[in-house]
């Protein structure tokens, strides 16, 4: 299995990173915009729009979804989670069956409680659903600087392969067969980074936020657990490494989005128009949860905050009046 021509669907700050570091990795790699105007504007400038003084790759190509997307050799999908679904319709019109279709996003979708690969098995019939996650900024990847992630798809050989193909020496790919444990590794890690953040921005101190952090990793534990995903993945790089990472740099946006929660604004202030995924997978994950009877009192605070059911300092208070128990 060669995988040399690669195709990244979208031209946001995750698309440009993974763009340019493909073709430090000598891909023939093509960056596919949402829009024909998008594509132009690239084309002319080389300019990332959303990593600032990031320029892309001579060596990258660039076109624009709307005209579809023809033949690669595999497919990697940039796009945020609720948006994932149409783009995936539109690739799966010319795809060869058995292309590896890579989804780059962190999250769970709204209404049908599905994980990005569910998604591509449905809507790219003949595809192979994978997922790439891990603890990444886009910034440091589209400069070079060294990132270690996680590739999991369902065959073994295929994902040893594929993790081949696409890395280098500063972008390092582990390979695994657990990709539920991948999935829910990226999408929980970003509600609990907006919990991280409003603790920081409330100003209730590093041990706080230390303690936030390791109870957060409980929940995400205890939820992975329950879906079957293996320990050994959850304390790896797209679990326990992504949930650092997210919690302590303001460079995430989720994290950041916390802070100004914290601070006092609201989460349509908050937001400010940036992207944090955690706010539409919070609800979805909590009612997962729920529905398995999985106990998540992080996550349940931050939706009560989002969903303006609890002030910060209630949810606050809340967490801390949970009866004492063992840690086990």
């Amino acid at each position: 299995m060669a995988f040399e021509r690669i195709a990244v669907v979208g031209a946001g700050a995750w698309g440009c990173a993974l763009a340019n570091t493909l073709v430090r990795a000598r891909r023939d790699v093509t960056l596919f915009a949402r829009d024909r105007p998008s594509a132009d504007r690239l084309r002319q400038t080389r300019e990332c729009p959303r990593l600032s003084g990031v320029h892309l790759d001579p060596r990258i190509a660039l076109a624009d979804a709307e005209s579809g997307i023809p033949t690669y050799h595999a497919i990697l999908l940039a796009v945020p989670s609720q948006h994932l679904r149409e783009v995936a319709c539109i690739i799966g019109q010319g795809m060869i069956k058995n292309t590896p279709v890579i989804a780059c996003a962190k999250g769970i979708e709204h209404g049908t409680q599905k994980f990005m690969t569910e998604v591509i098995a449905e809507s790219v019939p003949g595809a192979v659903p994978a997922i790439l996650s891990g603890p990444s900024f886009a910034q440091d990847v589209a400069r070079g600087l060294p990132t270690a992630v996680t590739l999991a798809t369902r065959d073994n050989k295929l994902a040893s392969v594929l993790a081949a193909a696409l890395g280098s020496t500063l972008f390092r790919l582990y390979h695994s067969t657990d990709i539920r444990g991948v999935e829910i590794g990226g999408a929980a890690k970003n509600v609990l980074a907006i919990a991280a953040g409003v603790v920081t921005g409330r100003g209730l101190g590093a041990s706080a936020g230390a303690a936030l952090v390791t109870r957060g990793f409980a929940e995400l534990f205890r939820f992975g657990k329950a879906l079957r995903a293996r320990p050994q993945t959850l304390t790896g790089l797209s679990g326990l490494g992504d949930l650092i990472l997210t919690c302590s740099s303001i460079a995430s946006r989720n994290y950041s989005f916390g802070i100004a929660l914290g601070k006092g604004q609201s989460p349509a202030i908050a937001a400010s128009g940036k992207l944090a995924e955690g706010i539409s997978t919070a609800p979805v994950l909590l009612e997962m949860a729920q529905a398995r009877s999985i106990e998540m009192p992080i996550t349940s605070a931050v939706v009560d905050i989002l969903q303006g059911r609890a002030s910060v300092d209630d949810a606050i208070e809340k967490l801390l009046t949970r009866p004492f128990r063992a840690e086990a």
